[in-house]
């Protein structure tokens, strides 16, 4: 593993980092967020494809790299729908989290990983200090019913969305290209999804379509930030590069920048207590990590 390696695989702690944040930032509705990103995202994935020559692939592995972003189209949906409830700096723990078990328990039962006891209690291990991280980035001092009931709804909508980052992960290892080629087909998924969404919602609410609204296409800079993590990522991911599991591990660095831009600059306060207990679990969760990575 080398310097240029690494530093291609932290691409996704500035571009996955920074985006939750600048999408809360610009504002809108869910359906705003997504329509923009997803343009944006597209744009990017064109360029791309233009500039190295690469042309949309064919059969199957077109179906599945399209499903692939299919999948995170609709997951981010749901994360939109959670920065609502509680905030991108206590959301964003929590999905990562999700991911992370989500990863690792589909590498162990799918793909045969961690094999023989020990590596199996190590893993189990790295399991609960990611679970025990996510409880103490949204642990709060002043505890009500009301608090209370968000906090569950917004962590049971997470969790329905990690079917979709998983879907997102998992689709393309059933094709025959790699990541890089599967770009393009991905963007072209995210907003085949946005659009119907946003059909959907226009058809609802006839007052209201996010095609006419103006805050949809400021979005399309925040999408820039996804697509460049997302690229970064599948970079990353490559056998000769970091490899999945290291690539997957250094992308989820992104949660500590994401978590706290998302205090700093959106007003998402936090006492002083919180706030170490917070910085804690976002240690306990990249700690976690590691050692999944090592095993």
């Amino acid at each position: 593993m080398n310097a240029t390696a690494i530093l291609i695989g932290l691409g996704p702690l500035l571009g996955w980092g920074l985006y939750p944040t600048i999408a809360s930032k610009i504002g809108g509705r869910p359906v705003n967020q997504i329509l923009g990103s997803t343009i944006g995202t597209l744009i990017f994935a064109l360029i791309f494809a233009m500039i190295n020559g690469m042309g949309l692939p064919g059969g199957m592995d077109l179906v599945f790299s399209i499903l692939s972003g299919v999948g995170w189209a609709t997951a981010q949906i749901i994360t939109f729908q959670s920065f609502t409830l509680i905030g991108s700096s206590r959301a964003m723990p929590i999905t990562t989290a999700f991911q992370l078990l989500g990863a690792s328990l589909w590498g162990v039962f799918a793909l045969g990983n961690w094999p023989g006891m020990s590596a199996k209690l190590l893993g189990g291990f790295a399991l609960i200090l990611i679970i025990l991280g996510a409880w103490m980035t949204v642990w709060t001092e002043e505890k009500t019913q009301e608090k209370a009931s968000i906090l569950k709804k917004a962590v049971l909508l997470l969790a329905v969305g990690e079917i979709g980052y998983w879907a997102y992960s998992a689709a393309p290892q059933a094709t025959s290209i790699n990541g890089m080629q599967a770009f393009l087909p991905q963007a072209i998924g995210m907003l085949l999804v946005a659009v119907v969404y946003s059909v959907f919602l226009g058809f609802k609410d006839k007052e209201k379509s996010a095609f006419t609204e103006v805050v949809s296409y400021k979005h399309i800079f925040s999408g820039f930030f996804f697509a460049f993590a997302a690229l970064t990522y599948l970079i990353s991911a490559q056998p000769d590069m970091n490899g999945l599991a290291t690539g997957f591990i250094l992308s989820q660095t992104s949660v500590v920048l994401a978590t706290l831009t998302g205090i700093w600059f959106l007003g998402q306060k936090k006492t002083k207590k919180e706030m170490t207990i917070t910085i804690i679990g976002l240690v306990l969760i990249l700690a976690a990590a590691a050692i999944t990575v090592m095993i």
